[in-house]
């Protein structure tokens, strides 16, 4: 049967933003001393908060400033404001939610400020309007699943009913602990590291509608 409410994760899920974002943090941390390749970058942080890229880049030598992180953020939202993309064939699987009258909303490790970026770029910050959550509304990030629990909480559905849809595993690992069923997004992300924490793996955004029974 098809889920009561689907949650879908912003980055890599919803807008093309991964390699931007992986290109700005690949050149700026090697000003800094700290040369990964986007591998590297993607086994490290992926799916996690760009403080914890800056204490664990830390850790590994890099010399940031006490500025960096308001710096980066502004060079990411540089970068995506001028080139981010939807994900192919996410406009349809929005559509068919829409058509069925099954609610969804977006919940990110990202703040506020980056998906109005996104979002906006790709015309689907109107259509999310007041089911934009970040880790900027609940006390703990991904992995732990607060922002997949105050989404449905808001919606009045019960996690159970619920399906999150990431392409991290530690956003994957939120929406388990969440008591949500979790299809994670292989498309960029090696298969192996999503299988152990997903319910199902998909490739394409066209395999979708089947999997959630629409």
């Amino acid at each position: 049967m098809p889920p009561d409410m689907v949650l879908f994760d912003c980055d890599g899920v919803l807008v093309d933003s991964e390699n931007l974002t992986a290109d700005v943090l690949c050149r700026n941390l090697a000003r800094h001393g700290l040369d990964l390749s986007h591998d590297s970058l993607s086994e490290f942080f992926l799916g996690g908060t760009l403080m914890g890229v800056a204490a664990q880049s830390r850790e590994m030598g890099a010399q940031l400033p006490d500025t960096w992180l308001d710096d980066t953020y502004e060079e990411i939202f540089a970068a995506l404001a001028a080139e981010v993309e939807l994900i192919a064939g996410v406009l349809q699987v929005l559509d068919r939610l829409d058509a069925i009258g099954i609610p969804y909303a977006v919940c990110s490790n990202g703040p506020h400020r980056k998906m109005d970026v996104t979002l906006g770029r790709t015309g689907l910050v109107g259509r999310l309007r007041g089911r934009i959550y970040s880790r900027e509304d609940v006390q703990n990030p991904k992995p732990a699943p607060d922002v997949y629990l105050k989404a449905a909480r808001d919606a009045g559905i019960p996690p159970a009913r619920c399906v999150v849809i990431e392409d991290s595993p530690n956003g994957a690992r939120a929406g388990i602990a969440a008591g949500m069923c979790v299809l994670g997004f292989a498309a960029e992300t090696e298969a192996a590291r999503l299988m152990p924490v997903s319910d199902r793996l998909f490739y394409s955004m066209d395999e979708l509608p089947p999997l959630l029974g629409l």
